[in-house]
């Protein structure tokens, strides 16, 4: 009796073991070996590869495999799919800790339903408890009509999570595949969008809409493609060649951000000398106000082996934004662009770097600002654009910061452009300028024009009247030392010691503490 009992348990036991593995190997292709191979012919891994590709081997811990949808309204009835079209868990890159979702286009077109939002909102949860980071890899055709306004909740209650978690962990969005409709704006919410080539698309309302509506013909690629949304849009912060540059991409931007808003971000051992002297700036402003020349060789003989992360690097190209290291320790950094657009600030310009400074506020990564600024760019367009507005969002933002602030004045620091780029009346800890830096209200060709009109109108040889005025403006003013005479300006510097200088005060700043006083929020110029 008690054999028979035991052959009968060890049966059942096997049987329900066999059905586990039955179920965990429906879930890893719940649409099928077709649909994968369709996933494939255009050039997308599933979403489980992408999770497979971008966390640490063996590190991810999945969760609700086994979660289905829940209606069975217009034949849904008659399917099931384990996961639900998302595969959600908890995984490390480089060992640190992440949650994150990878939305499975496989099924039903990625779409999102009850269930599909459960399981990301889980993961979301999560991420806010424990203090890590959020990454989502987006893949789908957006709401799920076969749900109704049940899909359209589950978007309010994710987008509702990425609002609770702006600030205090870092969001980053991968686009792996097509983002439509409500689908976008969990995306927009969060600090990062990666895009894919040819691959990944984002848009509101699509082609076929457009075409109804207004009679405007346009592509899904040029509505909202990669290449759109990084040149014209701004929606895109990165731009990933294929699969494989997407990870790429994602980790080398995770490697500069913590896991949380009361953590510094991972510092890294460096052998690149500290206070290594950097000749090479010692030349590289030209001795012309007017001529260009690249930041970039600024800012990659700077950081610790050259190695910079620009981000937005084709949009706004006049300022720069993006992540290096110096002596090992994560910045923030913010620079003119002498060589696009003379360097001016403009509204596109303005809001690229103010989100960029606010994020790196937020996650305590230092700011570092390079000026070479000739103003706010004149005209009907930024005036009617609202650079009013969009200016200010840059000045609040580093008004605001609360990191160590570190800012180098290369060569023109003009008007009202000089305040809001990090300048010391906005609360810069360390300002620094090079012998070439001239700080005033305007150029001096703008000023010699304006206070001796009369003069140079009465004057027998205009031009030559022009040019002698022009030549002791430029002797009195087009330099750094009466700022420096004031204060405004901390050091003068060769520009050779520039990364030194840089190294210097950020081992004065690490110990920073600012009070602010007690409000709910401020009211940035949205």
């Amino acid at each position: 009796m008690n054999e028979a009992c035991n052959v009968t348990a060890v049966k059942n036991r096997a049987e329900k073991y066999a059905e586990l593995h039955r179920k965990r190997e429906l879930a890893e292709m719940p649409a099928g070996a077709e649909a994968v191979a369709r996933q494939r012919a255009r050039g997308k891994r599933t979403a489980r590869e992408r999770v497979d590709a971008l966390v640490d081997e063996g590190s991810f811990v999945e969760f609700d495999r086994f979660v289905v949808h829940r209606t069975n309204a217009f034949g849904l009835d008659e399917k099931e799919f384990l996961g639900d079209g998302v595969v959600t868990g908890r995984a490390t890159i480089d060992g640190r800790q992440i949650f994150l979702f990878s939305q499975d286009f496989t099924v039903l077109g990625g779409s999102l339903g009850e269930a599909f939002a459960e399981k990301i909102c889980k993961v979301m949860d999560l991420a806010m408890r424990t203090g890590s980071p959020l990454i989502g890899i987006n893949d789908s055709g957006g709401a799920r009509i076969q749900e109704g306004v049940v899909s359209l909740g589950g978007y309010a209650e994710i987008f509702w999570r990425n609002v609770q978690a702006s600030g205090v962990i870092p969001q980053i969005s991968l686009i792996a595949g097509p983002s439509a409709g409500g689908a976008v704006y969990s995306p927009a919410i969060t600090d990062f969008i990666i895009m894919t080539e040819k691959i990944s698309q984002m848009f509101i309302t699509g082609p076929e809409i457009i075409k109804t509506v207004t009679g405007e013909e346009v592509t899904f690629e040029e509505l909202g493609g990669a290449t759109t949304h990084a040149t014209r849009s701004g929606v895109a912060h990165l731009v990933a060649a294929d699969e494989e540059n997407l990870v790429e991409l994602t980790k080398a931007l995770f490697s500069f951000v913590p896991q949380n808003n009361r953590e510094e971000p991972p510092q890294f051992a460096c052998d690149d000398d500290p206070h290594r002297p950097v000749a090479a700036l010692d030349d590289v402003v030209p001795d012309s106000p007017n001529k260009p020349y690249d930041m970039h060789a600024v800012i990659d003989g700077i950081v610790d082996y050259g190695d910079f992360l620009e981000i937005q690097p084709l949009y706004a190209q006049n300022i720069i934004c993006g992540f290096g290291r110096v002596n090992g320790r994560a910045v923030g950094i913010v620079a003119n662009q002498p060589s696009v657009l003379a360097g001016v600030l403009d509204t596109r310009s303005s809001i690229k770097a103010a989100r960029f400074v606010r994020f790196c506020d937020a996650f305590n990564v230092p700011l570092v600002t390079f000026v070479d600024v000739p103003g706010f760019l004149p005209g009907t367009d930024q005036e009617y654009g609202g650079i009013i507005l969009h200016g200010a969002k840059l000045l609040y933002a580093f008004a605001e910061a609360t990191v160590p602030k570190i800012t180098i004045i290369t060569r023109k620091a003009y008007g009202g452009a000089y305040d809001v780029m990090a300048s010391k009346h906005i609360r810069a800890d360390v300002n620094l300028a090079w012998p070439t830096a001239e700080i005033a209200v305007m150029g001096a060709e703008s000023a010699v024009k304006t206070i001796f009109r009369r003069e140079i109108a009465a004057a027998r040889d205009p031009a030559a009247k022009m040019k002698e005025l022009i030549d002791e403006y430029t002797e009195r003013f087009a330099n750094p030392y009466i700022a420096a005479q004031r204060g405004y300006v901390d050091d003068v510097i060769e520009a050779r010691q520039t990364r030194s200088a840089i190294v210097t005060a950020l081992e004065m700043l690490q110990n920073k503490r600012v009070e602010l006083p007690e409000r709910k929020h401020g009211n940035i110029p949205l």
